[in-house]
């Protein structure tokens, strides 16, 4: 029999939630990791017909001799990932070989640590990403959840408009549940402002669809049935 061991409050000793690293550059945190995922997986499951690479917490090397910067999430129009994408030369983004920086990139803000309105910003800027976008969700950089910097010539500037013109896509904060979680969430959506779909989204969409059409057959065989014609005869 396996002695139980009981453990006392006063023996048990819990760490400071607040002295431990939760997240940086490279250790994720549950909330950020599911908001990428979401990100990502509605971009791949409702743009099927464009070629574009997404990827979270992927390098991109912009300027030879400096080290790669990771953003939590970048969108880069017509190009695709490598065929044999275990070479060296393909693991990770590098703008010489791509032909072009990424349209967008994104990064979520967990804590002050990530200097993302300084360092991280001049380096999109050098790097002539399109747009960069910044999501504050806990308010950590000031009262804006939500910041766009369009680039501009060779500079940044703050944009008011969610729109990204040059993408053909926006952004949008929205409520609801993904993966079971109820939450505030950023999506992408199109400009009339309707959300592109995640995986989960679109096949219960066409569940629906599936139920609503079998409901309006079967109130039609119920009205032949009643005008003395039988369905099965047709």
């Amino acid at each position: 029999m396996v002695q139980q061991v009981l453990i006392n409050d006063d023996d048990y000793y819990v760490p400071d939630a607040n002295q431990l690293i939760t997240e940086n550059d490279t250790l994720d945190n549950f909330a950020t990791s599911k908001q990428k995922r979401f990100l990502i997986g509605s971009l791949y499951s409702s743009l099927q017909q464009q070629t574009f690479l997404a990827a979270a917490n992927v390098g991109i090397y912009h300027t030879d001799g400096q080290p790669a910067i990771v953003p939590d999430i970048f969108l880069s129009l017509d190009v695709q990932v490598p065929e044999n994408w275990w070479e060296k030369q393909n693991r990770c983004y590098m703008v010489w070989r791509f032909g072009k920086p990424p349209e967008v990139v994104l990064e979520i803000v967990s804590n002050k640590e990530g200097d993302e309105l300084g360092k991280k910003l001049q380096i999109y800027e050098h790097m002539r990403a399109s747009y960069y976008i910044v999501y504050d969700p806990n308010q950590q950089l000031g009262e804006k959840v939500l910041r766009v910097y369009e680039l501009r010539g060779r500079r940044y500037f703050e944009s008011q408009e969610t729109w990204l013109e040059q993408v053909g896509l926006g952004i949008t904060l929205w409520e609801g549940e993904f993966e079971g979680r109820q939450n505030h969430w950023l999506r992408w959506c199109y400009q009339d402002g309707t959300v592109l779909l995640t995986g989960d989204e679109r096949a219960e969409q066409e569940r629906q669809r599936a139920e609503q059409a079998e409901q309006r057959t079967q109130l039609l065989a119920d009205r032949l049935r009643a005008m003395g014609v039988d369905p099965e005869t047709l």
